[in-house]
């Protein structure tokens, strides 16, 4: 399925009445999913958070542009933040199966519906602009509303999407094709502005106007200022005071987090404030952010403290959530600010089951979940208590030659036990997508077509899904071989524990793909034999010789 996310910035973050009536239009909206909306008194700007198929994305995105334009008024806005329109900017993000490049040609079909039906002069941005300088949103918008009635009309300013007058009651509206966006605004502690402003002009990419000892401008030729470049690319900064929290910010966007990753903007923040005899307080994200994002900062940290990163990601990111203090003015929820676990419905995630959910649903009268799913969560125990022995052993100064080993071992092992568990939902999964496939209509010849080769397809899912569970479980078992002498004997009978555990879930996963083996063609079935006998064969020499070692240290062959 194509999926893109959509990001409208609207200009009115007041009323009741109309944050709440674009919630309904995303809602009523098919084949679209409402992931947030955050409002801003001070900036009087709200911005909205949705993904879905393409075509019902740009449809849903009309809707809302022209409902917005219907209620805002431009004449009488008045905000913290820069805008030129009731629909200040609307981008399209490529998220699922989608290439930039088809995200360009949506953007495009977009801004002419809306420039066509709505009369509204529509620029394009980012990577929809067709010049360097068009493409920086900051280009476009400069001059804001007070000032586009005239630059509309300069040859250099004309909208990609003109239309015949100005609308002064909507003003004008970027819409383009980018990356994924982080809103990140940094807290200070002051209510002073031009603080804020004097830290953003040296972080930003576009950095500050140079000056000479004297304090005057220095310009070029042309007469254009000269500019001394910021700290960060990708990095857009401007500072303001914010009423409604009675302090001031650094108000950033990250336009590749990946390159300019937030956590470095944060840390050099707290110094640039420092220099000034400021502090920073904390921070906050404003709609949603990856959780890469997030998982990159919380390991940053963790470097920093000189810590494993092989823990669990809940760990990792509630200490990124710490460390950048983005519950500093309100609780940041990562449920629903992590774009990722805003897409998943809890209350049917196997793997964010409690224990006894999870045993309740396994012992109903229904085939899913079943052999399958256990058998990836015997592989996700063993995984997960040898990374626990990993952990115990970094942490012990006694084994501090060994800490590179276990370092890399819990990171790996967190990886692993990450995949192993998202496959407890994809065996249940695989067994749900073969009855729906038995349920599809079968009266006509084309039908019966369809029908059957669904039916095959999600047969090969069904196998190949526990097969995976036995390449997991073999990664597993070496990365135990790797360590077992290395490790802190101490926690030798939980590496017993592990090895029969991997085992157990290898040699029922084993089971689930015989189970599926005689309803496919015959010459796959030969390839598939071939590929879980070869990975039990190496799970059952890796466990015998662990095996043999756990019970060597234990003494138990002395007791025989």
């Amino acid at each position: 399925m194509k999926i893109i996310e959509c990001v409208p910035n609207f200009s009115e973050g007041r009323n009741k009445v109309f944050i709440n009536e674009l919630k309904t239009i995303v809602i009523n909206s098919e084949n679209v999913h409402f992931l947030d909306i955050d409002p801003g008194y001070d900036t009087n700007r709200t911005v909205l958070t949705f993904i879905g198929e393409p075509e019902s994305v740009i449809d849903t995105a009309y809707q809302l542009i022209k409902y917005a334009s219907e209620f805002i008024d431009m004449r009488n806005h008045k905000g913290a933040h820069p805008r030129m329109g009731a629909t200040d900017v609307c981008p399209l993000i490529p998220l699922q199966n989608v290439s930039m490049k088809e995200c360009v040609k949506f953007s495009k079909i977009l801004s002419k519906k809306v420039s066509n039906n709505l009369n509204i002069p529509i620029y394009l941005y980012e990577n929809s602009a067709k010049s360097k300088e068009r493409s920086n949103l900051s280009n476009l918008r400069s001059g804001e509303y007070e000032e586009m009635n005239e630059k509309i009309l300069k040859e250099k300013w004309i909208p990609d999407f003109p239309t015949n007058s100005f609308n002064v009651k909507s003003g004008v509206t970027a819409i383009g094709a980018r990356e994924f966006l982080v809103a990140y605004n940094i807290n200070l502690n002051t209510t002073d502005k031009k603080i804020a402003t004097d830290i953003a002009l040296d972080i930003r990419e576009a950095g500050r106007l140079k000056r000479d000892i004297k304090g005057t401008i220095l310009r070029d030729s042309n007469g254009k200022g000269l500019k001394k470049p910021g700290k960060f690319k990708f990095c857009k900064a401007v500072g303001w005071f914010i009423d409604e929290y009675n302090q001031a910010q650094v108000s950033i966007n990250l336009t590749n987090y990946n390159k300019t990753s937030i956590h470095k903007v944060f840390d050099e923040v707290r110094i640039q404030a420092r220099k000034r005899g400021f502090r920073v307080t904390g921070s906050e994200i404003v709609g949603l952010v990856p959780k890469k994002a997030l998982i990159d900062a919380g390991c940053y940290y963790l470097n920093k403290q000189g810590k494993s990163v092989g823990i669990p990601e809940t760990d990792i990111i509630n200490l990124a959530i710490k460390s950048l203090g983005l519950s500093d003015i309100v609780d940041f929820n990562p449920k629903k600010k992590i774009i990722e676990n805003s897409l998943i419905d809890y209350s049917k995630d196997l793997s964010n089951f409690t224990i006894k959910d999870f045993s309740d649903e396994l012992s109903r009268n229904s085939f899913a979940p079943g052999g399958g799913s256990v058998s990836a969560l015997l592989g996700l125990l063993g995984s997960s208590l040898t990374c626990m022995v990993s952990n115990l052993t970094y942490d012990n100064k006694k084994y501090n030659d060994k800490k590179d080993i276990h370092f890399k071992s819990s990171k790996k092992l967190q990886s692993l036990s990450s995949e192993l568990l998202l496959l407890i939902n994809e065996d249940t999964n695989a067994y749900n997508k073969i009855i729906d496939s038995i349920r599809l209509p079968k009266k006509t010849n084309e039908q019966i077509l369809i029908r059957n080769k669904e039916i095959y397809n999600s047969t090969l899912f069904a196998i190949e899904t526990p097969l995976k569970v036995l390449e997991l479980c073999l990664e597993v078992h070496k990365t135990i071989f790797e360590i077992l002498k290395h490790s802190n004997l101490n926690c030798i009978s939980d590496i017993g524990v592990a090895n029969y555990s991997i085992l157990a879930g290898a040699n029922s996963a084993l089971f689930n793909v015989i189970i599926n083996l005689k309803d496919i063609n015959p010459n796959k079935t030969k390839k598939y034999k071939e590929n879980a006998n070869y990975y039990i064969k190496q799970i059952n020499n890796y466990y015998l010789q662990i095996n043999s070692f756990v019970e060597n240290e234990l003494g138990i062959n002395n007791d025989k």
